[in-house]
């Protein structure tokens, strides 16, 4: 397998500190930047390996399988490490969240047309 695709994107969630909903958030966030057309030409998306990375400040908050279902394709694989934000309100009341995601796609290469640049 080899990283073809790393895209970032940051979600929040304004009232209650719902780390899920953040992290959903940030999928979001990173996913509708990328059109993965490469996957298409080589192999059918779900052939991909996704990894994801959600940083928030209580990382057992975070619901893996939400956060895995909501890649539209690939072999996902869901961490949750110590990260993010949490801070205080317009009106003084501890309640948003912030979540850090990176997700990053990889596919097997081998046998296919196209090289990788390497140093």
């Amino acid at each position: 397998m080899k990283p073809l695709i790393c895209e970032l994107g940051m979600g929040a969630d304004v009232h209650g500190h719902d780390y899920t909903k953040a992290a959903l958030r940030g999928i979001s966030d990173a996913i509708r930047h990328s059109s993965l057309t490469i996957f298409y030409n080589y192999k059918h998306p779900s052939e991909m390996r996704v990894d994801v990375t959600v940083g928030v400040p209580e990382p057992d908050k975070v619901d893996k399988e939400a956060v895995a279902s909501a890649l539209p394709f690939g072999d996902v694989r869901v961490s949750v490490v110590k990260g993010g934000l949490d801070d205080s309100g317009m009106g003084g009341a501890e309640d948003i969240t912030l979540a850090a995601v990176a997700v990053k796609a990889w596919l097997d290469t081998e046998g296919h047309g196209f090289k990788l640049a390497t140093d």
